[in-house]
């Protein structure tokens, strides 16, 4: 026989496969919680995006023939639920007004037989978006359902909140050393200069290979060992001594492998080896522009000079064993300075610029340096892609979004200025020029925790300025958070 309950009441349910039916149009979810009342991580939630939990006790179903519209099913197989859930909250949710707007809001659990157990309707409802409108828990050796009809006007996410869903910024990360590097296993970003700006042993003499490339970036499985040939520089600087043997290929770290990389039909408007066959995203305006790694080396204040290049904007790996003044200008056609990319007093500087070669394929640099140096320039298709996965620096940087718009949380520990600043790639077109780049999101002195809105396509974010250790990543929350946190229109 049919018992229909009002708020707060209860009652004994079989504990066999049951099925729920919600009434109203609204939106159904179920939270599997402890007797702490609250979930054990995301897939504890029951949800539109995840139907069915991993235990398959609980799961989202489709409306059976002869239904009432706006009818939610949730099947619930009390014998198959984990011990450690004492409780399924069947959750309920609108986008369009508030519940009170919402006629016909009920629940309804349907025994084996098909038959009617309890049911309950929601008659007081206010302006609450969100309600924990019943739960089945446990009692006695046996299973209860009780009405519960608690609403929340903050929605979703206050009603997430209160059972143990974790809606936070950023969790917390492991402390940073001085170094900008991880005490963990991670490798810290740079690698070229590390014997010396990490240690303090002694650089490589002249025309002997370098460490190790300037970023960590690991060959593809399925890709063929990567030849090694020496590169004669165009022009380099003149303490560089013989030219250094580099990578002929170099693979992109954490790229998905979306489209290869275009190759120029003919020989091109310049002499550069088209040697790479990085992976690059969508909307990629400089596919084209790919050439082998260029190493220079030296030691104190020079011009870095490299000709034959593509033009266009590239990336140049610095790293400088100082303890004074370390300084970065480019050069314009008639030799003056321009742009100041680096101004730092920061000992054993490291870090990773932007910089856009000219029309005619040549970059020039002025670098005030008061010790050591090594520098690499590479095609911008190898910059750092960005993810879910915490990447760790201590200088400038360049970094690749491709997807959705999200954020890129930021964690710096330096006491000096910290500037970001992006470029959208999407719609791009022309290859010997960066787009306009936008205002800098973030422009902050001094520790702090910071988010960068970047919107979806293809995006360069830039780290222009950092001198002190920072991690990056995407702050793109799970499928159930996600759903749990969406905005009404």
């Amino acid at each position: 026989m049919l018992r229909g309950l009002v708020k707060g009441n209860n009652a004994f349910v079989p504990t066999a496969a049951l099925r729920v039916a919600v009434g109203g149009g609204v939106d159904v979810a179920a939270l599997l919680v402890t007797e702490r009342g609250r979930v054990r991580g995301d897939a504890d939630i029951v949800f539109p995006g995840a139907p069915v939990h991993p235990s398959g006790a609980v799961r989202l179903s489709a409306a059976a023939e002869g239904d009432e519209a706006g009818t939610v099913w949730l099947d619930a197989d009390l014998t198959a639920v984990e011990e450690a859930i004492t409780r399924v909250l069947v959750v309920t949710s609108t986008d369009d007004g508030s519940l009170r707007d919402t006629p016909g809001l009920s629940v309804r659990v349907v025994g084996p037989d098909g038959s009617a157990v309890v049911a309950y309707e929601v008659t007081d409802a206010g302006d609450e978006t969100a309600m924990v409108l019943a739960e089945l828990y446990r009692r006695a050796g046996g299973w209860k359902f009780r009405a519960v009809g608690q609403g929340y006007a903050d929605g979703l996410t206050g009603l997430a909140t209160d059972h143990g869903v974790e809606l936070g910024e950023e969790p917390e990360d492991a402390p940073l050393e001085r170094d900008g590097t991880s005490p963990g296993p991670e490798a810290p970003l740079m690698e070229t200069g590390a014997a010396f700006a990490e240690t303090g042993a002694p650089l490589p003499e002249p025309g002997e290979p370098l460490p190790g490339p300037v970023a960590a970036l690991p060959e593809p499985e399925d890709a063929p060992p990567a030849p090694v040939a020496p590169q004669a520089l165009p022009h380099a600087s003149k303490a560089a001594g013989p030219p250094a043997q580099i990578p002929a290929q170099v693979p992109a770290a954490q790229a998905p492998a979306e489209l290869p990389a275009a190759r120029p039909a003919g020989p091109g408007p310049g002499p550069w080896p088209v040697a790479l066959d990085l992976p690059v995203p969508a909307h990629w305006p400089y596919a084209g522009n790919v050439f082998e790694p260029r190493v220079l080396e030296g030691s104190g204040s020079d011009v870095l000079d490299v000709a034959g290049l593509p033009p266009g904007p590239v990336l140049v790996d610095l790293a400088v064993r100082t303890d004074g003044h370390t300084a970065v200008w480019t050069l314009t056609a008639a030799n003056k300075e321009k742009d100041l990319l680096v101004n730092s007093g920061k000992k054993d500087w490291q870090g990773r610029l932007l910089a856009v070669v000219p029309l005619n394929g040549r970059l020039r640099l002025k670098l005030t340096a008061a010790g050591p140096w090594h520098a690499r320039v590479l095609p911008l298709a190898a910059a750092r892609r960005l993810s879910e996965d915490t990447l760790e620096s201590g200088g400038p940087e360049v970094l690749l979004h491709t997807g959705e718009a999200t954020d890129v949380a930021f964690h710096y520990r330096g006491d000096t200025n910290f500037i970001v600043d992006s470029y959208d790639l999407s719609g791009h077109e022309d290859p010997a020029e960066l787009p306009e780049h936008r205002y800098p999101y973030i422009n902050e002195i001094g520790r702090r925790r910071e988010a960068l809105p970047v919107p979806g396509g293809t995006v360069l974010v830039h780290v222009q300025r950092g001198d002190g250790p920072w991690r990056a990543r995407l702050k793109q929350p799970s499928a159930a958070v996600a759903w749990l946190r969406r905005v009404r229109d």
